[in-house]
């Protein structure tokens, strides 16, 4: 039978510690020298390489390659197939709506001027985008039964003192509040009612692609209790910028990837309008209606330009004569605007017009009343 082969340890080290000597380095001009030392390098290593190695060293090799960072396919799928904002051109679309939705509704609150605008939108991890706001933001949580998922709304320090000086009738003479402390009840309230209109107006805003209410569910103004998902999930940040009172803040919209998964095919398509496919029965009644105008005509045989003195000469019996002969054509006029150009006739003893051709203002100018 085959004996197992042993190594001693001491060995095992005496034999690495030659191997990781460094060669000798022969003289200058000995090739035959350096070529000898260039031979036994190939040699060692092999010889290094098939020695068995005692249970100590491969238990050393085995930790050493454990510690190595390990690369999770995983995620690496999860980056490669991540957001890509340039297919998703109704995202911004949909954040230009909001922010103007939202300064509409702070037109109703305060008599001073407040504009929310649009200053970026990015995508990242979730985790890293909460922490920028650790301690110095307020987030509600909305949830859209539609989507069966959650999106979170922040608003910043600065957001919530400049709202709470708008709301009480500041004229921003004061300079801004920099105290980093809990907030007040009152802000809190403040904020929820803020929440409460960014709702209304992410339901509207959403409306292009998607109709679901959004439902503020909880506040938190602590960032490691605003989870709506994994920390490491993929999500879309908008941001956006409150100026009011020489002074703003900011408000940010965190959406996670999975939640937009399903309006991909919705977002990626560019919409020319504001409305979906018109109804054909309203458009249908909208015509009926239209065509049912009264419309006043106006046949004019010829026009004749005059004084003021000669028109205030003018006398009951006093004939004028005209330049029109029975071919003349007749122009057609609606609300002073030239229609048709006409020939006169006569039908059953009346006189009618028969319509020639359509009358093109630019083509036509101030010439052409006589035909």
């Amino acid at each position: 039978m085959d004996q197992p082969i042993r190594t001693e340890a001491p060995a095992f080290e005496d034999a690495l510690t030659a191997a990781q000597e460094p060669a000798p380095v022969p003289a200058e001009g000995s090739t035959q020298e350096l070529a000898r030392a260039l031979d036994r390098e190939p040699a060692r290593a092999s010889a290094e390489a098939l020695a068995p190695k005692p249970a100590s060293a491969l238990d050393a090799l085995l930790t050493a390659a454990a510690q190595r960072p390990a690369t999770d396919i995983r995620t690496r799928i999860q980056e490669a197939g991540g957001l890509s904002l340039d297919r998703l051109p109704m995202l911004s679309v949909v954040f230009d709506r909001l922010a103007t939705a939202c300064s509409d509704a702070a037109k109703h609150l305060a008599s001073s001027s407040t504009f929310y605008s649009l200053s970026g939108v990015e995508s990242g991890r979730f985790g890293e985008m909460l922490d920028a706001y650790d301690a110095n933001a307020v987030v509600g949580i909305f949830h859209a039964p539609e989507w069966d998922g959650h999106i979170l709304v922040g608003l910043d320090r600065d957001f919530i003192y400049t709202m709470v000086e708008v709301l009480f009738g500041s004229d921003g003479s004061e300079p801004p509040v920099e105290e980093e402390r809990s907030f007040s009840a009152i802000e809190l309230r403040i904020a929820q009612m803020v929440f409460e209109q960014v709702g209304k107006a992410l339901e509207s805003s959403f409306g292009l692609v998607s109709q679901t209410p959004f439902r503020l569910e909880r506040m938190e103004t602590r960032m490691e209790f605003a989870v709506i998902g994994r920390r490491s999930n993929k999500s879309v940040q908008a941001k956006f910028l409150l100026q009011a009172l020489n002074r703003g803040g900011e408000m940010f919209l965190i959406i996670p990837q999975t939640v937009l998964n399903p309006l991909r095919p919705a977002l990626g398509k560019v919409l020319t309008g504001e409305s979906a496919a018109r109804d054909p029965r309203w458009a249908q009644q909208i015509t009926a209606e239209v065509q049912k105008t009264a419309v006043k005509l106006r046949a004019v045989l010829e026009e004749r330009h005059l004084t003021l003195g000669e028109i205030a000469g003018l006398k009951v019996g006093q004939v004028i004569e005209l330049d029109a002969t029975p071919a003349t054509r007749i122009k057609l006029e609606g609300n002073d605007r030239p229609l048709f150009w006409c020939r006169a006739g006569q039908s059953q003893g009346a006189y009618v017009l028969r319509v020639e051709e359509a009358i093109n203002p630019e083509k036509e100018g101030g010439d052409g009343l006589l035909g």
